[in-house]
This record gives C-alpha cells, sequence and structure tokens, in this order.
C-alpha cells in the first residue's frame, strides 16, 4: 500500500494532518482483515476511495480489537465489527454475536412471562427440571396435554388447572414451568401470588387505579392465580375483583390456572363462604366456585415438603 501513503502526501497538505493521517494508514494497512478486504474489492476501489475510507478503517480496526478483548468501551458491545462496500467507500457495520442473539432471544421469553410477587426462581422454573414422582406425574401429564393442545387450538378453550396439595410439593413450580414452556412458542402469561394482589388491590383504591390493574389481568392471554385460598378474603376482594376477573375470563374463554392448598370443597366451603367480618355468604362462595370449576379442572399433588431440602 505504499502507493496510497505517497497519494496521501499529495493531497493533504497540512503537515500535521498528513503526518496523523500517515500514523493511522500505517495502523490500519498491518491488519490482515483490511488486508484482505480491500484484495478481495480492489476491482471496486482507487486509492483514493481508500484513503477517504481511513477514518472508517482505523474505526474498524480499534473496535476489532476491543471486541476481540471484551472492551466494555467499544461502541456496540456484544456486536461484531465487520468491514463492508457502500458505493465506493469502505464502511463500518456491527453484526450482533450469535452469545447476544441468544441472550435476546432468552430475555424475549422471559418477558412474556409477567411473575407478580413470584419468587425469582419461578423465571427459570422447567417442565424438564420438574422432579418426576408417582404422585406427581398426573401434573405434568395434564400440564403437558394443555399446552400441546393450546398450541395446536389457540382460539378454543382450554380448562387451566387447579393444582391442590400441601406446601412445598411443587405447585408454583409447575406453574412457572408451564408459563415458561408457553413463552418459547411466543405465549403471553400473567403469573401472580393472590394473597399479595389482594394486599395491592387494596392499596390501589388511594391512587384509583383498582380498575386499571383488574383490567389487565382479566385480559391476559394465561392467567395463574398462584395460592389462593392462604389468606382470609374480604366480600369486596371476593365478589368485586377476584369475581369480575374470572366472569370475563369465563365469558371470554381464556386459560386460567390456579394453585391452593385447599381443595375445590375446601375453597368454597371453608374459605369464600365466609368474609373477614365473618359473614356467611354460601352463594356467593357458590358463583365464585362455578366459574373457578368451570376455567380449572383440579389436579392433586402430593409429596414432600421441598422447601424444607432449601
Amino acid at each position: 500500500m505504499k502507493h496510497i501513503n505517497q497519494q496521501l502526501n499529495r493531497t493533504v497538505n497540512n503537515q500535521n494532518i498528513q503526518d496523523r493521517l500517515v500514523k493511522l494508514m500505517e495502523i490500519v494497512q498491518k491488519d490482515q482483515d483490511v488486508q484482505t478486504f480491500i484484495a478481495e474489492h480492489r476491482d471496486q476501489l482507487t486509492d483514493d476511495d481508500i484513503l477517504k475510507s481511513s477514518a472508517k478503517l482505523y474505526e474498524f480496526v480499534k473496535e476489532k480489537e476491543k471486541f476481540l478483548t471484551n472492551d466494555a468501551s467499544m461502541i456496540a458491545p456484544g456486536y461484531e465489527p465487520k468491514l463492508f462496500l457502500n458505493h465506493h467507500f469502505i464502511d463500518v457495520t456491527y453484526v450482533p454475536t450469535e452469545e447476544l442473539l441468544k441472550k435476546k432471544e432468552y430475555e424475549t421469553i422471559r418477558n412474556r412471562v409477567q411473575a407478580i410477587s413470584m419468587p425469582k426462581d419461578i423465571k427459570d422454573a422447567s417442565l424438564d427440571q420438574f422432579n418426576i414422582t408417582a404422585e406427581r406425574k398426573e401434573a405434568l401429564s395434564e400440564a403437558i396435554m394443555f399446552m400441546n393442545d393450546y398450541y395446536e387450538n389457540p382460539k378454543e378453550f382450554h380448562q387451566g388447572l387447579y393444582l391442590y396439595g400441601t406446601f412445598g410439593v411443587g405447585k408454583t413450580y409447575l406453574l412457572g414451568a408451564i408459563a415458561n414452556g408457553l413463552a418459547t412458542k411466543g405465549i403471553r402469561t400473567t403469573i401472580i401470588h393472590f394473597p399479595t394482589f389482594c394486599v395491592e388491590m387494596k392499596h390501589s383504591i388511594k391512587d384509583d387505579s383498582v380498575a386499571s390493574k383488574i383490567d389487565t389481568v382479566k385480559k391476559t392471554p394465561i392467567l395463574m392465580l398462584d395460592d389462593i385460598g392462604a389468606d382470609s378474603m374480604s366480600a369486596w376482594i371476593r365478589d368485586d375483583v377476584l369475581g369480575v376477573i374470572l366472569q370475563y375470563r369465563m365469558q371470554e374463554k381464556l386459560p386460567t390456572f390456579f394453585s391452593s392448598n385447599l381443595d375445590m370443597k375446601q375453597l368454597e366451603e371453608e374459605h369464600l363462604r365466609f368474609s373477614q367480618k365473618g359473614d356467611d355468604e354460601p352463594l356467593k362462595a357458590k358463583r365464585i366456585m362455578e366459574r373457578i370449576k368451570y376455567l380449572s379442572k383440579q389436579i392433586t399433588m402430593i409429596g414432600e415438603n421441598r422447601r424444607l431440602d432449601n
């Protein structure tokens, strides 16, 4: 490339600028990728074209060096610099690496699961990691069956699952695994720790955001209410929050899941029937229960409390 330096000496009059450009081009010319690129496109590039591209060539060399050393100061972290021909001008583009593409895909999938007041590990729950025992096999089979049916016919109504069992048998984990499995197919899920959600709804009265929060939850494509029945429920939460959500989902035939330490009969007779004030309201409890039974089918999960192992 000696003739390029000669061209530079003829076209640049300012000595300081000329010296800087000479040093820049000396660095650039030593780079093997630059040499290869120019050689491959020599029939389309004049010496003047290469000279005018010196700043971009220098950018490429320096950014490639940062890329290879994982220097965080690079222009586009996670993107590999590449040379390309842009109308007789050598330019630099930045191509996402395979690692970055996988990371973005992973983040996209995770963002399809809206976990409200849920343990962080639920975001990483997987059916592959679900510990299969004889007592939990039915729950896993039903989960897989639901997912397959939903994939094949998403516009049809599919009953969710009402996972019933004692503490620590994996009900919440299984809900998270189902949600993450659906996310890989582009399906959005909202999974909510219901007792915490009830507290937040009461606080939402102050800023008049109750209606908007109910609207968001009731319209999600897949809804999972975790730990329903864990805390006492006010008549307002039962009728004006839970009742409204379930009524909408029943009318729109939207899949809904539940997990509880109470079976359906216990939920109705021991939890939904009595308000926090002690009022006995069997008809209102029955009305809520009819919606839950329409939206889901009960699956019993039994086994050892796995939380004790952690």
